[in-house]
């Protein structure tokens, strides 16, 4: 019997978001609709964020193709999202390719990041940041990587104080949840 990995469906998934964000990214900028689609995306994300009842429509395998269509059809009308967005979903549905919906959202941005030269921080902090601390982070960080960089926060109050910041590749855990681990294994050498 062959060995399959939980890594292959999210890598097979993870294709078939790109090939779509790709083709809609490569359409809105044929057609200078780029900001329209980012906007789409920020409502499509803030929608899937907020509503259990439309990620299960999207996930659901019982859910008629149909019925999906038309309801992220009625979606796309009441956000007033752009045609090309609209078109979009309705082939991810006939496709039944809905279920790539948020890596799909995820790649697109990435996509728009990329052509307007920004980079995005994903930030976890201890507390809500300010608007002066969100601001000179995102400046040290543009210091650092030579691009604007938007940052993508949330709040776990676990971390005690300090940041973790995850830039691409790169992690800084400036955390003293981290920094108590780090003494504690330290102090387990000593002993």
């Amino acid at each position: 019997m062959g060995r399959t990995t939980v890594a292959e469906p999210a890598s097979i998934s993870q294709g078939i978001a790109a090939r779509y964000a790709t083709a809609l990214f490569d359409l809105a900028k044929e057609g200078g609709a780029l900001a329209a689609i980012e906007a789409d995306a920020a409502q499509l994300k803030e929608a899937l964020a907020g509503s259990p009842e439309l990620n299960a429509l999207i996930a659901s395998p019982v859910v008629v193709r149909a019925d999906q269509a038309r309801a992220l059809a009625a979606v796309g009308k009441a956000m007033g999202l752009n045609a090309l967005t609209v078109n979009t979903l309705a082939l991810m549905a006939d496709k039944r390719r809905l279920f790539v919906l948020p890596q799909f959202l995820a790649v697109l941005g990435d996509l728009i990041a990329e052509e307007k030269g920004e980079v995005t921080a994903e930030v976890t902090a201890a507390t809500k940041l300010t608007a002066a601390q969100a601001k000179k982070l995102a400046e040290t960080l543009k210091a650092r990587v030579g691009k604007t960089v938007k940052l993508n926060t949330t709040v776990d109050e676990s971390l005690i104080g300090g940041l973790i910041v995850k830039l691409g590749s790169v992690m800084i855990d400036t955390s003293v949840r981290s920094k108590l681990a780090s003494l504690q294994n330290v102090m387990k050498e000593v002993g």
